[in-house]
């Protein structure tokens, strides 16, 4: 099953990160946003990615090209110009970056990258909210209801004390300060699961993917929510980032559901072969990073 990712949006409510980098490249930890949320999915076996860029995707795509070199023990020969892998802990991901436009909305973005997803059901979500949403549950629930797709429906995190005003008077009945669970609403967090159908309800690049397709999904009786519980968590300004963060350094990160064990993968003898002998460069060239294989 593919996971898609909408990498896209300008992030103007976090502007100041996102001025020089797109919102989903915003660390946490050291790492991405982006990084984090796929984890949360490879955790539960869901390890190929479709990833819709937009704003500075290019930084997006850079982040992914360097990733295995980054994550490698490597010996440089510098009169040879060799390259040598000893070992790596590149996560075992397949991620497919696509171009979807700087000023696509986000039906449009998911339009553009159908023929990347394929006939099987998928995910989606954004790239800036993470959570402990126990993801294969959520799509056993959405086989379960037999709908086109299914939403995670989670509870807004509070922000601000709340209290009930008594009618008449200016006597407040009781007061909350940030509430949680059952005394804050029920909203949209992400973490779909759909079935290919859904792509009959987004007309063009203008198409905003929580108005009218939700809509129109919700009044066909093609929509159902996944009720989660736990934790979960926008990054929408700089305030949830540096929650976020603090979450993370004091070992308080609910949505870090992964183990930090390297994730396992079906070893490729001939493909072990290659990432570890020498690499030598033609007179007059040099070696940039790894070697992609086409596969046929």
């Amino acid at each position: 099953m593919k996971a898609v990712l909408l990498a896209g949006g300008y992030g103007t409510r976090i502007s100041e990160e996102s001025g020089i980098r797109p919102k989903p490249m915003v660390e946490v930890g050291g790492k991405p946003i982006l990084w984090h949320i796929m984890k949360i999915y490879a955790h539960h076996g869901i390890r190929d990615f479709v990833v819709c860029c937009g704003y500075k995707g290019h930084l997006i795509k850079q982040y992914f090209a360097d990733y295995f070199l980054h994550s490698a023990d490597v010996t440089f020969r510098m009169d040879r110009n060799e390259m040598q892998v000893h070992r790596h802990h590149a996560e075992p991901w397949t991620v497919t970056l696509v171009d979807t436009g700087q000023e696509t909305m986000t039906g449009g973005r998911l339009r553009r990258v159908r023929e990347y997803v394929g006939d099987e059901t998928f995910c989606l979500t954004y790239g800036d909210g993470v959570g402990d949403v126990n993801i294969r549950e959520a799509i056993r629930y959405h086989r379960q209801q037999g709908v086109l797709a299914t939403l995670t429906a989670v509870r807004q995190p509070g922000r601000f004390g709340v209290f009930n005003l008594a009618e008449g008077s200016g006597a407040v009945n009781s007061f909350t300060e940030k509430p949680e669970g059952g005394e804050t609403p029920w909203i949209n967090g992400g973490f779909f699961v759909l079935e290919p159908g859904v792509f009959d309800y987004l007309d063009g690049d203008n198409t905003i993917w929580e108005k009218a397709p939700l809509e129109r999904l919700a009044s066909a009786g093609q929509l159902a929510a996944y009720r989660h519980q736990g934790f979960w968590q926008p990054m929408d300004t700089l305030r949830d980032r540096n929650l976020l963060e603090e979450l993370w350094q004091s070992g308080k990160a609910r949505w870090k559901v992964w183990s930090d064990q390297p994730e396992s993968a079906h070893e490729d003898p001939v493909l072990a072969e290659i990432l570890t002998s020498p690499v030598q460069a033609p007179k007059g060239q040099r070696v940039a990073g790894p070697t992609v294989l086409p596969i046929d």
